[in-house]
């Protein structure tokens, strides 16, 4: 199989920096985490190369996706199958306002109790 790879496609070590940049920063992952979550979403099928994958833009996305709702949102890998089973996950413009809009909603909760903790 021959595709032509441009800057759009990253290999597996160019998406873990990626999610390792990703929120929550403490929480890192790594290319065995991402190969067990091929296996586990039927929607995160990457190119297959000689045998190196590769992912385009919506990959990343989902794979950010994925890693949100894994361990910023504490779901299980059952619970993000269905999430994206029910959303046909292709993740489109609306998808990825949802997951910064959580990502934020959090960060402003986790504000609102360090403040609230000083004032104690």
């Amino acid at each position: 199989m021959s595709i032509k790879l441009t800057s759009a496609y990253k290999t597996i070590g160019e998406a873990v920096k990626i999610l390792n940049n990703e929120e929550p920063k403490n929480t890192k992952v790594s290319s065995h985490t991402i190969r067990f979550w091929e296996k586990q979403f039927i929607q995160l099928r990457p190119k297959v190369v000689n045998n190196r994958r590769y992912y385009n833009t919506s990959k990343l996305e989902l794979l950010k996706f994925i890693k949100f709702l894994l361990k910023s949102e504490g779901m299980t890998i059952e619970g993000v199958k269905k999430h994206l089973n029910q959303n046909k996950s292709n993740l489109d413009d609306s998808l990825i306002t949802t997951i910064r809009t959580r990502y934020f909603k959090n960060k402003l909760t986790n504000i609102k109790s360090i403040i609230e903790g000083l004032k104690k």
